[in-house]
């Protein structure tokens, strides 16, 4: 086994490419890993951190006129790209979407989509034998049942896939805070995405430009 190590391992945004499967109604109905406002709210911020550092994002449903569309809090990061309508379960036999990201030229393959053990399972597997360096985003993702969602995660990794969460993988993209030209947008991200975080941000901020009492007075 080949352990993922050292600085080389880490995704850079220019080496990156994200597909985004499946996240449709039908899907979202049957989501029983985690709490499906969650998901809806972290693939919402994976698409906008993969936008504010330039990385090339292809969607992709399977059969829309059934499953529904593409989620608009993820379609409307993007407006006027062509989602990519598949009847193929495993996203990587679609000649459609693999031609799509082999022509960003990016050999870091970023996925993440509804269910894990089917839909983002089969494509993982497939793609990472065919020598990419494939990750998931497990909190953008979701299964069936909390045991689908946990065995595949432990079937990718087996097969050499690396896991992540959402803001860990756009941290990795920003990874130092000096640069300014994604800095802002990766705030923004946050303020809107991270709960808690987001709130503290703008909590802190408030702090920072409350004047100090004037003890005289």
């Amino acid at each position: 086994m080949t352990f993922r190590n050292g600085l080389s391992s880490l995704l850079r945004p220019e080496d990156s490419v994200l597909v985004m499967i499946d996240h449709q109604p039908y899907q979202l109905a049957n989501l029983n890993s985690h709490d499906p406002h969650m998901v809806v709210n972290n693939a919402a911020g994976l698409a906008k951190a993969a936008k504010v550092f330039g990385v090339p994002v292809i969607l992709t449903s399977v059969v829309e006129d059934r499953g529904g569309r593409i989620f608009p809090q993820i379609t409307d990061v993007f407006p006027g790209q062509t989602v990519i309508d598949r009847t193929f379960i495993n996203t990587w036999e679609d000649p459609k979407v693999v031609d799509a990201v082999k022509a960003t030229g990016r050999k870091q393959l970023v996925i993440a989509g509804l269910w894990t053990e089917i839909c983002v399972a089969m494509p993982a597997i497939q793609a990472a034998g065919e020598g990419w360096d494939v990750t998931v985003i497990t909190d953008a993702s979701g299964g069936i049942s909390v045991e689908g969602h946990q065995v595949a995660i432990q079937r990718m990794i087996a097969a050499g896939i690396n896991m992540m969460t959402w803001v860990a993988l756009a941290s990795e993209w920003q990874r130092d805070w000096a640069r300014a030209e994604t800095a802002g947008g990766l705030v923004d991200v946050v303020i809107e995405h991270l709960a808690g975080s987001g709130i503290a941000f703008l909590w802190e901020q408030q702090l920072l430009n409350t004047p100090v009492p004037d003890a005289a007075s």
